[in-house]
């Protein structure tokens, strides 16, 4: 992940929030295929302390085109550094998934049925100061 902020603070915790899009009527097709396959990588790096939480929400109900998504995962990484340190999906993903060619074909499909994919580093606003 690139576009990093100098002005992040190196210890805290970073929150971005990754909105899917879904052509019409592919929805139960993606997430069966996201829980199958990016969900348990992700998991593995909040066993290794790179990922602290990781939520999905989906709208309960349509929005217009323009605005509409399906799903959103928040993940807050331990850091903003982890989230650029050269650490390979790619390598884990061969350790967790035996069998590549399956792997490689399914994670293809899920992309083919998105028409959107955006991520959105996020940062908390205190609302109590006065500034």
């Amino acid at each position: 992940m690139s576009g990093t902020s100098h002005n992040y603070p190196p210890d805290k915790p970073y929150t971005v929030e990754y909105y899917y899009k879904a052509k019409w009527g592919y929805a139960d097709e993606f997430i069966r295929l996201y829980k199958k396959n990016h969900y348990p990588v992700l998991k593995k790096q909040m066993e290794t302390g790179r990922i602290l939480k990781i939520t999905m929400v989906k709208p309960r109900y349509h929005a217009a085109e323009e605005g509409r998504w399906d799903w959103r995962v928040t993940i807050i990484w331990k850091n903003i550094q982890v989230t650029n340190d050269g650490f390979s999906e790619e390598k884990l993903s061969r350790q967790l998934f035996t069998d590549q060619e399956i792997f490689r074909k399914e994670e293809q499909r899920r992309f083919e049925i998105l028409i959107g994919h955006w991520d959105i580093p996020v940062v908390n606003v205190d609302l109590e100061d006065e500034k």
